[in-house]
């Protein structure tokens, strides 16, 4: 196994691992320590079916069933992600011009990290489109005032999953409808720290990302709401980001604790795109609360 780090404050890629293949636990553990320290990890020429991409992601913990997705009944922890539409049908979930988040931030048990495989990646003029960025919730806590630091000491934030839905529902051209009376109480509001002490590093991070986070619970609204306006703002600065250029075949994988993403949304409906996506709960962390 060779680690390539990138230059910047986040990411690497991983050769020499074929993730077709079982992983032995030494392995795996340097993966997580890896993953900890890098925030991005691309592991590129990799050759996977559904059913090896959930198995490889088995390997860092227990896999979350998306509340808005149309389970698959075979594989339901394997999510599509695509702008293909077929018989006019979408065959998933487009996950392209979402704004800056962290996935699962609104679940009582959060992300440990998200695991997608590239299978069709739509270039322009040969250049790769559809690129995700990544900010590090490290350097951004690092980066803060000390001001901010102990006002944000103890403090709690709300995360909401009807906030991101309801933003991506108002884009020009959604047909996502409302989420249902079932959907809506399947992931009430959760309440998590504003700042966490990541249990791989040890270092505090940011735990606060525009998609999902509502209030910071101990303050006034207006307070908190100038409050986390500087969070999302600061949290973007151009030192503490990294863009991943995606090829077919290559699997990526980051850590949603340490990290907030977006996916830019660069390509046309005519460029295809299909990602096969699965999400690792942080439950070999935390407890459930």
């Amino acid at each position: 196994m060779k680690v390539i780090p990138n230059p910047g404050v986040l990411g690497a890629s991983i050769e020499g691992l074929d993730l077709a293949q079982p992983l032995d636990a030494p392995t795996v553990d340097t993966l997580i320590t890896l993953l900890g320290r890098h925030g991005v990890l691309a592991y590129p020429d990799q050759h996977l079916t559904p059913r090896q991409l959930r198995d490889f992601s088995r390997n860092f913990g227990e896999l979350e069933i998306n509340v808005a997705q149309s389970a698959d009944s075979e594989l339901p922890e394997v999510m599509t992600l695509s702008n293909i539409v077929e018989n006019g049908k979408a065959v998933g979930l487009a996950d392209a011009g979402q704004d800056w988040h962290t996935d699962m931030s609104y679940s009582n048990m959060i992300a440990f990290t998200n695991i997608l495989y590239g299978l069709k990646i739509p270039h322009r003029d040969g250049k790769p489109l559809g690129n995700t960025e990544f900010c590090s919730m490290h350097a951004a806590y690092d980066g803060l005032p000390d001001a901010i630091k102990t006002q944000l000491d103890g403090k709690t934030i709300t995360h909401d999953f009807n906030k991101f839905w309801e933003n991506m529902r108002q884009r020009p051209g959604s047909a996502r409808p409302p989420l249902t009376e079932a959907q809506r109480r399947a992931k009430p509001p959760a309440v998590h720290p504003a700042v966490m002490i990541h249990p791989i590093t040890q270092r505090r991070v940011l735990y606060a990302n525009p998609g999902y986070s509502i209030r910071i619970n101990e303050l006034p609204e207006d307070e908190s709401d100038k409050l986390l306006a500087f969070l999302f703002e600061h949290q973007l600065r151009p030192e503490f980001r990294y863009a991943h250029p995606w090829k077919v075949n290559t699997l990526l994988m980051w850590d949603n604790m340490g990290t907030i993403h977006n996916a830019v949304a660069d390509y046309r409906p005519d460029e295809p795109r299909l990602i096969k996506r699965c999400q690792v709960k942080a439950s070999r962390f935390f407890s459930a609360h």
